[in-house]
């Protein structure tokens, strides 16, 4: 059965009018996120509001060219209360590195929220206290249903239009240390210039961009350096020194691998890594301290092939002992070490499946070579026990 014009009409109007509050209640939370539609607890007013790009943050603010006093409210939602927020300016560069900076979090113990400023001398900042380039007449903040508010006036040197700004947000420690952000994704990506006439933001690619490059530069090399190389050339060692004809062709493979390894790794990859220290600033984080650690066991190596007696000197088998343990060591360290950096570089799945390929082959080929030299490798020392029983049971037969 047909249902005429006017009854079908009459259909979707009721339809609508049953689902019309869940589209519009749907619509309203959306909005209240945005900072065109928030309204402040209390009372609080600003003539322009910007939904910054990054990190779930808005910056609202009223500015007044000719006296320079700019009034803001930097809002982070979905924080937890146990997290630090902080906007600042940097009046000059569009780094963190003199940046003037406004932070907040929540008393772990009493509940109060702590306002204050920090003038920001480096990339490795502590984020203490300390006076900004500029006057602050009004700091305070709040925390309310997973909000966390910044409300600040400042004044400017009269007469600036466009400042570089920055925001960002990270773990509160024990003790209300503020713990380091985090160093990848959104969290790189928190700067930009803002228009204080036309509330404008525009987000410096460029430079976000080049730092992802020299990152993205500094794990492929450590990778192949580090993560392929050096375990080849300790396969070369291991089982190519077992053919005669391969004397002494596998030690200078071995050699190639090693040293193409290390000082590929010096110039590319610690290269790249001082780089980043300089412009991001240098952190005690595991991957850098086992970085630091593998180039200090690679010099090592170095220095003794210096040291390496001849084969028939009684304290050849030591040095053996001490050159081989380090590079296993080395070794294995590499590999962990590359997938925590991949970890923090968060490059995509392609490339953590394509070296967890690459070094899965290599230990297979490992496995594989293990299990045809078994006989020869271990042999010896299975023959030698067989023989000392033999030796102690002739020994008692003829006692």
């Amino acid at each position: 059965m047909s249902l005429s014009p006017r009854t079908t009409v009459f259909v979707v109007l009721c339809f609508l009018f049953v689902l019309a509050p869940y589209f519009a209640r749907a619509t309203t939370d959306e909005l209240q996120a945005r900072c065109d539609s928030h309204s402040f607890n209390n009372g609080k007013h600003f003539r322009s509001c910007v939904d910054l790009p990054v990190l779930d943050s808005f910056l609202h603010f009223s500015y007044v060219r000719e006296t320079g006093v700019l009034e803001v409210a930097y809002r982070h939602i979905n924080v937890d209360s146990s997290s630090w927020i902080a906007w600042g300016i940097n009046p000059t560069s569009k780094g963190m590195s003199g940046s003037q900076t406004l932070l907040a979090y929540r008393n772990s113990t009493s509940g109060v929220m702590r306002v204050y400023t920090s003038s920001i001398k480096g990339y490795s900042p502590t984020l203490q206290e300390s006076p900004l380039s500029f006057r602050v007449l009004q700091l305070s903040g709040e925390y309310l249903n997973g909000e966390m508010t910044i409300f600040a006036t400042i004044v400017l040197p009269s007469n600036i239009t466009v400042v570089n700004h920055l925001w960002q947000d990270g773990p509160l420690k024990e003790d209300d240390r503020l713990g380091m952000h985090a160093m990848s994704g959104d969290h790189l990506k928190s700067m930009a210039t803002l228009d204080l006439l036309s509330g404008q933001v525009t987000t410096t690619k460029a430079a976000n961009d080049n730092m992802l490059l020299v990152k993205k530069i500094h794990g492929l090399v450590n990778a192949v350096c580090w993560g392929i190389f050096m375990p080849i050339g300790v396969l070369a060692a291991r089982y190519m020194r077992t053919y005669k004809g391969l004397d002494p062709m596998w030690l200078y493979i071995h050699i190639i691998f090693q040293t193409t390894g290390y000082f590929g790794g010096l110039l590319g990859g610690l290269g790249t890594a001082i780089y980043i220290a300089k412009h991001t600033g240098m952190r005690s984080t595991p991957h850098t301290v086992i970085g630091i650690f593998l180039f200090a066991l690679g010099f090592l190596q170095i220095l003794a092939l210096k040291a390496r007696p001849d084969k028939e000197h009684k304290y050849r088998k030591y040095w053996n002992w001490y050159h081989h343990t380090i590079g296993y060591v080395v070794i294995v360290l590499s590999v962990y070490n590359i997938y925590k950096g991949l970890a923090i570089l968060q490059p995509g799945s392609s490339w953590k499946i394509a070296y967890t390929t690459i070094i899965g082959v290599i230990g297979m080929f490992a496995t594989v070579m293990e299990v045809m030299q078994f006989k020869s490798r271990w042999g010896g020392l299975c023959c030698k026990e067989s023989e000392d029983r033999e030796a102690d049971q002739t020994v008692s037969t003829n006692v």
